[in-house]
């Protein structure tokens, strides 16, 4: 079984990067899940505080308070998000191969990521001169600059728009799959 982990900050293309990895995968035969580590905050805010998926505007504030400030700092549960993720891959293994996480947000996700599964390959999204609409309270968040400063991921990748994501994740999976000509 083997991870993809990507991460990047808000609106960088995380999730149109997993999609794109995920079609690709499958060109190779393997059975790729997308998911993600914010689901049950998703749940939350869906199934108790009457958020829409369907809406334009993600609930990061909510997002953000609830990953952070009440679950990780005041109710101690460090490692709630990667607990629930990691029983998902297990029960979820019977049916994938492969999983891309696409939202991971902190250092502690990918070391705790890389520490618990042996087959595991990191990558950081950015896109260089985008303005993703976000306040400043949650552009200043640990959630969006944490990863700013770490140096542990095996690919970089820089949005350019759809075109090239599309290009440079059939690279990626072409180096994972020894087919590189590097």
């Amino acid at each position: 079984m083997k991870l993809y982990v990507i991460g990047g900050k808000a609106k960088s293309g995380k999730n149109t990067f997993g999609k794109l990895l995920r079609e690709e995968l499958k060109e190779y035969g393997y059975k790729p899940c997308v998911m993600h580590l914010t689901t049950p905050l998703y749940s939350y805010a869906e199934n108790y505080f009457e958020w829409n998926e369907n809406s334009d505007e993600k609930p990061r504030e909510f997002l953000q308070k609830m990953g952070v400030e009440i679950i990780k700092e005041k109710l101690g549960k460090k490692t709630f998000l990667l607990d629930r993720l990691s029983e998902d891959i297990e029960i979820l293994s019977e049916f994938f191969d492969t999983f891309i996480i696409v939202d991971a947000r902190l250092k502690k996700e990918f070391d705790y990521l890389t520490s618990k599964y042996q087959d595991v390959v990191t990558i950081k999204l950015e896109r260089e001169n985008y303005e993703s609409g976000l306040s400043e309270t949650e552009k200043t968040h640990i959630t969006e600059n944490d990863l700013d400063d770490y140096q542990s991921f095996d690919y970089l990748v820089n949005n350019n728009g759809i075109i090239a994501l599309k290009e440079k994740a059939k690279e990626l999976i072409k180096k994972e799959e020894g087919e590189s000509n590097e």
